[in-house]
């Protein structure tokens, strides 16, 4: 199985939201979000619980838990081979339906201009 591109999902305005969401982690919280983010890379579609869930919609969840603390990135996939992560947060019981509806409506920005809602480091 060939590696996973993993792009960061930007808005018009060049704000990346999953970048900031993990600027303002604790440190050992960045650490194994950045591992589960590796991980998506290595594995893709292969990556399943407890890892990686499917929440609705063709959007996905990469699942960190560190000291009863439930951290998610949401993410979808842009043709076989590219998984495009569009933003993260703390979650109770379950993640919140404006969430998963906040990552479907990026994802039908992504899919109608891939290059504008692509995070390039520069």
């Amino acid at each position: 199985m060939p590696r996973t591109d993993v792009v960061l999902y930007q808005e018009e305005d060049g704000s990346v939201p999953i970048l900031k969401w993990l600027d303002a982690l604790p440190p050992r919280a960045l650490d194994k979000c950045t591992v589960r983010i590796e991980r998506l890379r290595e594995l893709g579609h292969e990556l399943r619980r407890p890892e990686a869930d499917f929440l609705r919609d063709g959007i996905y969840e990469l699942r960190v838990g560190l000291q009863h603390v439930n951290y998610r990135m949401l993410y979808f996939f842009h043709g076989r081979t590219a998984a495009v992560v569009s933003h993260g947060l703390v979650k109770e019981a379950e993640v919140p339906v404006k969430e998963i509806e906040k990552a479907i409506e990026r994802r039908r920005k992504f899919e109608t201009n891939p290059k504008v809602h692509t995070y390039e480091e520069r």
